[in-house]
């Protein structure tokens, strides 16, 4: 991923060819480590290691009923480069979801309602497939657009991506646990269309609601504000 010669310089290139297949490797033997390595890993599309709910900065506490739950927005370049489509780029938040059981009995998410309630108080259900495509596809037609001087028009930029990329990404990373066993945690991303939204994650929450105890019975309510995260984001920052 990370040339030629014409036929009177076959002889002179042949030395200075093999002076650079040399450095380029010496060089990459030395790079390979830090460098080709760590892009080898961010484009492995490789969903992030699973850790407990109450590692993240954006989390809610059920003590009672033993349950965590956490959501960590995907908010960057960076940490969207997991992916294959650039779902920012297409107003589209990915959220990570964690939920930790610390109980001694499963929990249900069958029947789950897991909405990103702005801070208007509007909520969103997350997007499937067919959504993101129909807003990559409005997107793209639409374009981006870059100024131009004088009396020229702008010029439209399209935004990348394709039907198959998105389902890869849907296959590999979208939450679909509808059960956390005992003790255990599971992790998954939700695809919310924010698009309609200049700053999407201020005085947002992610609202989850009918989650279910292995009798039948309705969990209260999780209601884990995007505040939170954004507050640790800005410390880390400072």
């Amino acid at each position: 991923m990370i040339q030629s010669f014409p036929m009177r310089q076959v002889q002179r290139g042949k030395m200075r060819k093999a002076c650079l297949t040399a450095f380029w490797r010496c060089g990459l033997a030395a790079l390979l480590p830090i460098g080709v390595m760590a892009l080898a890993a961010a484009n492995d599309h490789v969903p992030p290691a699973v850790q407990p709910a109450t590692t993240f900065a954006a989390v809610e506490v059920h003590d009672q009923e033993k349950v965590a739950i956490a959501a960590e927005p995907y908010d960057t370049k960076q940490k969207e480069s997991i992916f294959r489509v650039d779902y920012l780029a297409h107003g589209v938040m990915p959220v990570r979801l964690i939920v930790t059981n610390n109980g001694n009995r499963p929990i249900s998410l069958r029947d789950a309602r897991i909405l990103f309630q702005t801070a208007a108080g509007e909520r969103i259900q997350a997007a499937e497939v067919e959504d993101v495509l129909r807003l990559m596809t409005r997107r793209d037609r639409e374009g981006g657009k870059v100024p131009l001087p004088g009396p020229l028009p702008p010029i439209k930029l399209k935004a990348k991506g394709s039907v198959k990329e998105i389902q890869q990404d849907f296959d590999a990373f979208e939450y679909g646990a509808l059960v956390v066993e005992p003790h255990t945690t599971r992790a998954g991303f939700l695809f919310y269309d924010v698009s309609q939204l200049a700053h999407p994650l201020e005085g947002a929450k992610l609202h989850l609601h009918k989650l279910r105890d292995a009798d039948g019975n309705e969990l209260f309510y999780f209601e884990i504000p995007f505040d939170k995260y954004l507050q640790s984001k800005s410390s880390q920052m400072n």
